[in-house]
């Protein structure tokens, strides 16, 4: 069932199609504020913020943009001004505080490499300017177009461009000065 779908039966007063929404989006929504706030609290905080503003404010949804447009523009607004206003004093950490299942030494090992790249990965993303760092997670991690990311943002594709460009080039820069040339490609830390 199309996003539109769900929406007008939500509004027709049926629950269930709200909560198929969510079950659509909550995973992309935490990743994204995960990723931009690096905190698990506060990416859980905007998760239910934003899940809050979708409840109240699809009434309001005019289908000029995507659903996905508009709720990534909700959590990217909700991120940026927790980050502005200060209130990330917490250690960036983005492994998971769950205990892993018992798995095979290889997959265990492959697991704790994996894990150690993230948190490389997080503390080199710490280092960029907010707007490199945003621009960088919507592109890299979130796999947003420049078009898409000049809607949520308000900002220029060429601007956005020229950010990610900057951005890269310095995740690849520090990411070499932790790991070696070798092991700059990230892309198996994609979730």
């Amino acid at each position: 069932m199309s996003d539109e779908e769900l929406v007008k039966k939500f509004l027709a007063g049926e629950e269930s199609a709200f909560n198929q929404l969510v079950r659509r989006y909550q995973q992309k929504i935490y990743w994204h504020a995960r990723r931009l706030t690096g905190n698990h609290l506060d990416a859980d905080d905007i998760l239910q913020e934003v899940l809050l503003v979708m409840y109240k404010k699809l009434k309001d949804y005019k289908f000029e943009s995507s659903l996905y447009t508009w709720i990534y523009k909700i959590t990217y607004t909700r991120s940026l001004n927790l980050i502005k206003s200060n209130k990330l004093k917490r250690f960036f950490s983005i492994g998971s505080e769950e205990t892993p299942d018992i798995k095979g030494a290889e997959d265990l090992v492959r697991d704790l490499e994996n894990r150690e790249k993230l948190q490389i990965l997080d503390k080199v993303l710490k280092q960029l300017p907010v707007k490199q760092r945003e621009v960088f997670v919507m592109r890299h991690f979130d796999e947003l177009s420049y078009e898409e990311i000049a809607e949520i943002t308000g900002k220029s594709v060429g601007g956005l461009k020229a950010n990610y460009f900057h951005a890269l080039n310095k995740v690849v820069s520090l990411m070499e000065k932790e790991y070696g040339k070798q092991e700059t490609d990230f892309g198996v830390l994609r979730q």
